[in-house]
């Protein structure tokens, strides 16, 4: 897939070199106010200065989607929802809204959250944190369900849900269009031609800028770009889970559709920092439902974050940054989009663009992990059958 950055949209607007320029002066301009300058020698302001600028800037871009609907991103995203939603208990909101800014000064420029995060409540956050760099970064969001209250009843893709939904997303997240619109589930009672149909005609009316689906399979994938080109394949994909490549990976190469891996850690599995003795119970996380977050799966599944650490440890690499190293290396149209609460984390997520290895290298430890059997499925029966085909 060739890169096309006609209506690329956020990226004409970015430059990772000018952010890095502008975060350098700002740091220095800042250490000369704290510091008087009469106290401080030149090797003082160059060591301040080089204090203050050691985080990583991710400058990689990729591309989503081809022709008039392609969009240009860092090429690694972050996924917002666990920042107050699904997993489990994090820090107050003037910490997230804090740490969204330090992705943003670190070079991150996709952002996902959805409606039904909360519900509502991503949504109203990420608009707290983002509103504030409209036509830098692009913040994406999904459509799809039904809700008495805060409870999902129900998928529901009718056109008319849909326009009400981008109304109330515009509103919360504090912007004028969305950058990227997803069908968050598919809904078996409208037609995918429908569903593209109306988000077509959002886009004519200026309140979205491109379609994307969750979880779909080929056939849907065909019908719904034939009315409206889909720009981002959103799917559930790491080591533990592969299914994307036996169908999905196919058509989005043939059509020219970005893929946008979610839970590309696998919920923080592969990262090595979670086991059976972990406890899910705070109330606000679904790993508590899912069957591989058991302690038996857990306990049993450890031999593949031990394969990660086995790969990374003669390459100065962590599980996690070998875990996306791999699915970046598949294809360059891959986004992903892990999340987190700690700066610690980002930066380590950051920092997998640093390492570079053959496809020998990443073959060995992709079939050693291949052999290995997944204890677990990944969704419980009424999860999973919100999958489309």
């Amino acid at each position: 897939m060739k890169s096309n950055s006609v209506n690329s949209g956020i990226h004409n607007e970015i430059n990772p070199f000018n952010r890095r320029d502008f975060i350098k002066s700002t740091a220095v301009l800042g250490a000369a106010m704290c510091v008087p300058s009469i106290l401080m020698s030149s090797s003082e302001e160059k060591n301040t200065s080089l204090q203050m600028n050691s985080f990583p800037i991710i400058k990689g871009q990729r591309t989503l989607g081809s022709g008039q609907y392609s969009m240009q991103v860092s090429e690694i995203g972050f996924g917002v929802m666990g920042m107050n939603y699904h997993r489990g208990i994090h820090p107050d909101k003037k910490a997230m809204i804090k740490l969204g800014h330090q992705a943003v000064e670190r070079g991150i420029t996709l952002f996902d959250t959805a409606e039904t995060y909360g519900p509502f409540s991503n949504e109203e956050l990420a608009g707290e944190i983002f509103s504030s760099f409209k036509n830098k970064i692009a913040v994406t969001t999904k459509f799809g369900f039904n809700y008495e209250g805060n409870k999902v009843t129900g998928v529901n893709s009718r056109p008319e849900r849909i326009r009400e939904m981008v109304e109330n997303s515009l509103k919360r997240l504090k912007i004028d269009v969305i950058e990227l619109l997803y069908q968050h589930r598919f809904d078996p009672n409208v037609p995918i031609e429908d569903v593209a149909g109306t988000v077509k005609d959002l886009i004519e009316e200026g309140k979205v800028k491109r379609f994307g689906l969750c979880e779909v399979g080929a056939s849907t994938i065909r019908k719904a770009h034939a009315v409206q080109p889909v720009t981002a394949i959103q799917s559930e994909y790491h080591l533990m889970w592969r299914e994307p490549e036996k169908e999905i990976f196919p058509v989005c190469k043939e059509l020219g559709i970005g893929f946008v891996p979610y839970s590309p850690l696998n919920r923080g599995f592969l990262t090595g920092s979670i086991n059976e003795y972990t406890s899910f119970d705070s109330g606000n996380d679904n790993r508590n439902i899912l069957p591989r977050f058991t302690p038996e799966a857990m306990r049993a599944n450890l031999r593949i974050v031990e394969e990660l650490n086995k790969f990374g440890r003669t390459r100065g690499m962590t599980a996690a940054q070998t875990a996306l190293g791999w699915m970046m290396q598949k294809e360059s149209w891959i986004v992903p989009i892990p999340g987190t609460t700690k700066l610690s984390h980002l930066e380590e997520n950051l920092r997998t663009t640093d390492f570079s290895f053959t496809q020998k290298e990443w073959l060995e430890l992709e079939t050693n992990i291949s052999n290995i059997k997944i204890i677990g499925d990944r969704y419980p029966a009424s999860e999973q059958n919100q999958i489309g085909k």
